[in-house]
């Protein structure tokens, strides 16, 4: 598709628009979270504290959606508000984006579909809770995120608490390996299980700053001048908050029993992931709402550092 008609399909906020031309730290945000992810009124809540963090860190905050055919980069606070509460909102990964585009129905982005917007409109970090994955059973149902694909062949960084903890971390990790995409803990040898900060699971690659994380997203898409790595993002993983983590049997309890729920309910597609994430809230008394609100947060001002750090180091450091 030409350049100008792929532009004539995004809209972008006047304040994200002038923080482009300035060469300013820009972190998206995605809005399934909002739409689909937490509960009213927590979500517009947490969706203006996400917003704030980045703010506050240094860095302009663009929740990503679709809206009336257009892609729209930095939700305004009002289209936060019908995003929150819509209950006619569909969740849109890249291979739902042409689809809810030419209906003009209103749309919310997951992981995937907010970098492939980011990436298409100059944002190189996003921020989320946690990324999708390879589902418990996915060697057998083949149910496995678009996260991770996009995540393959798209030059963002994402900041995340690992992937989601209803999903098999093990091998969500393994198809990361295969499809090249490193891995990276900040602050941490271990992959965060989401709402716990330990899984068993090491990793190989650790960075302390967020100025040796935008160094290594520098250093990783140089190499796709040398004919590697062109199109690969970045895992960060970075642990939940300690004060409002739970353990990880805890956790790991609550996802089984969630699980059998689903199962007994007979819940699919795109209905488990939201399905799980409430059924484990009300049967943890709130504890993994209030962890998930946490670590969203938290990812959200870290991820503004780390842009904050890029957008210098880019401008002192030839790409």
């Amino acid at each position: 598709m030409p350049e100008d008609r792929v532009d004539s399909l995004l809209s972008i906020r006047e304040d994200v628009a002038a923080a482009f031309a300035s060469g300013n730290a820009v972190v998206a945000l995605e809005s399934t979270v909002i739409a689909h992810g937490l509960p009213q009124p927590h979500n517009l809540e947490t969706a203006r504290s996400m917003e704030a963090a980045v703010r506050k860190a240094g860095a302009i905050p663009a929740t990503i959606g679709v809206l009336g055919g257009k892609l729209i980069v930095g939700l305004s606070d009002e289209q936060l508000v019908f995003f929150a509460e819509s209950r006619d909102v569909a969740k849109v990964s890249p291979g739902d984006l042409s689809a809810v585009l030419a209906s003009g129905r209103p749309g919310a982005t997951t992981v995937a579909g907010t970098m492939f917007v980011a990436a298409r409109s100059g944002i190189c970090v996003l921020a989320t809770g946690g990324i999708g994955g390879v589902h418990r059973g996915g060697e057998r149902s083949l149910d496995i995120s678009a996260d991770l694909t996009e995540l393959a062949r798209t030059q963002v960084a994402v900041v995340c608490a690992g992937a989601k903890a209803i999903l098999d971390l093990p091998r969500t990790l393994e198809v990361l390996e295969t499809l090249e995409v490193p891995v990276v803990g900040f602050g941490t040898d271990e992959f965060p299980a989401f709402y716990s900060r330990e899984s068993g699971l090491p990793l190989l690659h650790r960075v302390e700053a967020p100025e040796e994380a935008a160094r290594l997203m520098r250093i990783q898409w140089e190499l796709g001048q040398l004919g590697r790595g062109a199109n690969a993002g970045i895992v960060i993983a970075h642990p939940p908050p300690a004060e409002s983590a739970l353990s990880r049997a805890d956790a790991e309890s609550l996802v089984a029993g969630a699980l059998e729920a689903a199962k007994a309910a007979d819940i699919r597609g795109k209905r488990v992931t939201p399905f799980l994430l409430q059924e484990m809230a009300r049967r943890s008394g709130g504890r993994t709402l209030q962890a998930n609100i946490a670590l969203l947060v938290a990812n959200a001002q870290l991820a503004a550092r780390i842009a904050v750090a890029y957008a210098a180091a880019r401008d002192i450091a030839p790409r």
